[in-house]
Formats: structure tokens, C-alpha cells, sequence
């Protein structure tokens, strides 16, 4: 959970009766918005119940999973399940576990200083390889099925169009790649976003890039993406 602050705060929660200690452990520490919220019914009124203990583990972390539950600060906490919640590698995990190449380059290589697409659709040097709602697009910060059928839809209409006119090759040019990937960052860099630590700029995992992986706005992407399209896939180069 967060760290607690060092100064006394009014306590959110008091009116509901809850705990000071547990309202103090739940208030935020980072810029209110560069996190998700938590708007689930009960999540607070959750903590306060008597027979739910919040361990502090930013503090004192996990030393041991014992047979009975967990040890924290060498108290044991019995438990009768455990949900493992921990290491999203996000956007960009399961596409690196992929064995994706190129004619020059594989995946891995063309990400290793941090992924790099173009409409969040595409990655300069692996032609006629697609990505669906990964780094560069809305994706997470949308209706992930919303996105996901726009990009399957646009991918689907892309190949219609190469097929209708002989071609078998497409990929994003260097130069596409770049300016898209400036553009996700001024967006992003208007937002409160970057601020703190969150696993949209891969900071939960170690040794990640830290880079903000998706794209802020949903209608304008779609709209740049019909744009490219129509423009006879700008900044694609097709063969």
C-alpha cells in the first residue's frame, strides 16, 4: 500500500467511522490521477471491517510464504488464500516472449531501449507484423474491447487493400516510427500521467525502459488512424 505520511492528516474517512491508522495507510502519497482510481463499491468500507487486517508492506515487505499464510515484520498472517497480484509486465510483455524477427532485427533488438511503434499498430524493421492495443496506441486507457476491434477492423481493411493491389509487404517507416512516438510523448507530457511511478511507464518492473507506453485519447487515434489509411497508408512502406 502507500507509505504513510509523515505529517498528521484530517482523516478522509472519519465520518464514516473508520480507523485513522487504516484511512492514513490508504490516502494516496502521489499527484491525485497519475494512478487509477479506485471507484469500486465497499473498497474503503473493505479495509474497516474487523475481521480484515491492511499490512503495511511498503514498510516492512513480505518475508516468507509460510504453510499457514504470509510473514510480515516476523508476524505471521494466516490466510486461507493467496492471490498472487504482483509483476505486470504491461503492453509489452507477451509480446516480448514472442520469438518475432525480421529480415535485420528481432523484437527484443528493435525494443531495447523501450518500445517503439508507429500508430501503435506497427515496428520498423519487422514487416507485416501487427500489434493489437500495444505500446503507442489507447489501449489501456480506453475500453480495451472498444480498441481492440478498432485496430482489428483497420488491420483487417489494410489487408484487404494490399491484396487488392498485389502486395505482400508492409511496414512502418524509421521516420513514421519516430514522429509518432514524439507525438505519444507531448501527449502523454500534457497529462498527469508521467508524474509518478506506475506500470504505464513499466516502473513496476525491474530493469524495465522507463517510457509511457500508452497514448492519451481514443476518438482522436481512431481519427489519425482512418487518416493514414486514406492517405494510402502514410508512413507505411509497401512492397
Amino acid at each position: 500500500m502507500s507509505e504513510p505520511s509523515k505529517t498528521s492528516r484530517p482523516s478522509a474517512f472519519s465520518e464514516k467511522g473508520f480507523r485513522p491508522a487504516v484511512a492514513e495507510l490508504l490516502c494516496p502519497t502521489q499527484v491525485i490521477g497519475c494512478k487509477r482510481l479506485c471507484v469500486d463499491t465497499g473498497y474503503y468500507e473493505t479495509f474497516n471491517r474487523p475481521n480484515v487486517t491492511l499490512v503495511d508492506v511498503s514498510q516492512e515487505p513480505i518475508e516468507e510464504i509460510t504453510p499457514n499464510g504470509v510473514r510480515v515484520g516476523g508476524v505471521d498472517h494466516e490466510v486461507d488464500t493467496i492471490v498472487f497480484a504482483t509483476g505486470f509486465d504491461a503492453m509489452t510483455g507477451s509480446l516480448l516472449k514472442i520469438n518475432a524477427r525480421g529480415p535485420h532485427m528481432s523484437l527484443q533488438e528493435a525494443w531495447a531501449a523501450g518500445p517503439r511503434t508507429y500508430l501503435g499498430l506497427a515496428v520498423h524493421g519487422l514487416p507485416n507484423m501487427f500489434t493489437i492495443s500495444g505500446p503507442g496506441s489507447p489501449s489501456v486507457l480506453t475500453n480495451m474491447i472498444t480498441s481492440i476491434e478498432q485496430h482489428v477492423e483497420w488491420i483487417r481493411d489494410c489487408l484487404v487493400t494490399l491484396r487488392a493491389h498485389g502486395l505482400r509487404r508492409i511496414e512502418a517507416t524509421e521516420l513514421a516510427q519516430d514522429a509518432w512516438v514524439d507525438y505519444v510523448n507531448s501527449v502523454a507530457g500534457m497529462t498527469l500521467f508521467p508524474s509518478c511511478n506506475s506500470w504505464y511507464l513499466g516502473a513496476n518492473v525491474p530493469g524495465k525502459t522507463r517510457v509511457f507506453m500508452p497514448l492519451p485519447g481514443f476518438p482522436p487515434y481512431a481519427e489519425q488512424c482512418e487518416a493514414v489509411a486514406a492517405a494510402g497508408y502514410e508512413g507505411f512502406e509497401l512492397t
